[in-house]
């Protein structure tokens, strides 16, 4: 009888994963991209879309191309062609509120990919962006514990460049505080563009008479935008520069010296986590029931969401072995340029 017993019960799992995965299949998951000038959202892409394929769900998207207006209309068209749930990484979080709400009174869950959508009926998943923020001023202080700081933030319609900057703050204020570092420069970053990040970069050394001992950059398209300035005016590899994302251009420019720390978010990982949790609440799971979710309320408005959070990773010279080991990028990639015997993943 016991043996029956675990048949009956091994059937009935199996019923299960597979009404599951039946209820998955022919769903369609919509993805709004707020741009692609970035090379990780590509990273992004392929994993949403591998996860989506197994689940032997569809796959449509939309670029906004960096626009706030034209991602309220792509929102719309996502909804028109039959999106069962909705992945959005926003160009602006206030501004794509409107058709955010319209997805929810329609009955479709909406994801909010990376950048936070201030509304408690959409799921917000993301890296713990504070933590980078901390990551970030932590290795650049390393090389640089004293001196004129430059903060080169993210765009101020995207509420991490906030997290990333309070991040920061909290590891550098008492050095702040005491006069150890001069805060002789901060800005946003228009649209997270490399070219403006290297025009308030260009402005802060002028007006520094080029005295600038550490830069906290944003990303690593900020950070390029930074190097780019300090480059013509011979400072670069002299000057210790943070980034995130690990794009390949960064992680061999940290090779070469000319930037300190990529923080590594795995957004193949992200890109699988959200798209489960997508055709998971297609299928009716409540946000409470997601494996992992907690409680933030920690946005501009206070607004209580579920969320989930990743752990990021600090990329230096000294592990980029680590990340090549991954199979997210290859040693050649990494290693061009690099003169042998100065970087252990190198050799």
């Amino acid at each position: 009888m016991k043996t029956i017993r675990i048949a009956l019960g091994c059937a009935a799992l199996s019923l299960v994963l597979g009404s599951v995965a039946s209820a998955q299949e022919g769903k369609t998951v919509g993805v709004s991209w707020s741009n692609f000038q970035e090379e990780r959202w590509k990273v992004d892409e392929g994993a949403i879309k591998e996860a989506l394929e197994k689940a032997g769900a569809k796959y449509i998207s939309a670029d906004a191309q960096s626009s706030a207006a034209k991602q309220l209309t792509d929102v719309e068209s996502l909804l028109s062609q039959g999106a069962d749930a909705l992945i959005v990484l926003a160009q602006d979080s206030s501004a794509i509120g409107p058709a955010v709400q319209r997805a929810v009174d329609e009955g479709i869950p909406v994801i909010a990919y990376d950048r936070l959508i201030e509304n408690p009926d959409a799921f917000y998943i993301t890296f713990d962006n504070v933590e980078v923020g901390r990551i970030q001023a932590r290795e650049v202080e390393k090389v640089a514990p004293t001196g004129n700081y430059v903060f080169i933030k993210g765009s101020s319609a995207d509420p991490n460049a906030d997290f990333l900057f309070s991040g920061a703050m909290e590891v550098l204020k008492p050095k702040i505080d005491s006069g150890e570092i001069v805060n002789v420069g901060e800005a946003y970053t228009d649209g997270w563009l490399p070219e403006n990040a290297q025009a308030n970069m260009e402005q802060f050394l002028t007006a520094n008479n080029n005295e600038v001992a550490a830069v906290v950059a944003a990303n690593d398209g900020t950070a390029g935008g930074a190097i780019a300035a300090l480059e013509a005016q011979g400072l670069a590899g002299s000057v210790p520069v943070s980034g995130q994302d690990a794009d390949h251009a960064a992680l061999n420019r940290i090779a070469r010296g000319t930037q300190t720390v990529s923080v590594w978010k795995d957004s193949r990982e992200l890109g699988r986590e959200a798209t489960e949790i997508a055709l998971q609440l297609a299928d009716g799971t409540a946000m409470t029931d997601v494996e992992g979710a907690t409680t933030f309320n920690g946005g501009p408005n206070g607004v209580e969401m579920n969320s989930l959070f990743l752990t990021p990773v600090a990329i230096t010279k000294e592990n980029l072995g680590t990340i090549i080991d991954s199979g997210w990028v290859s040693k050649d990639v990494v290693c061009q340029g690099v003169a042998s015997g100065s970087v252990p993943a190198c050799d």
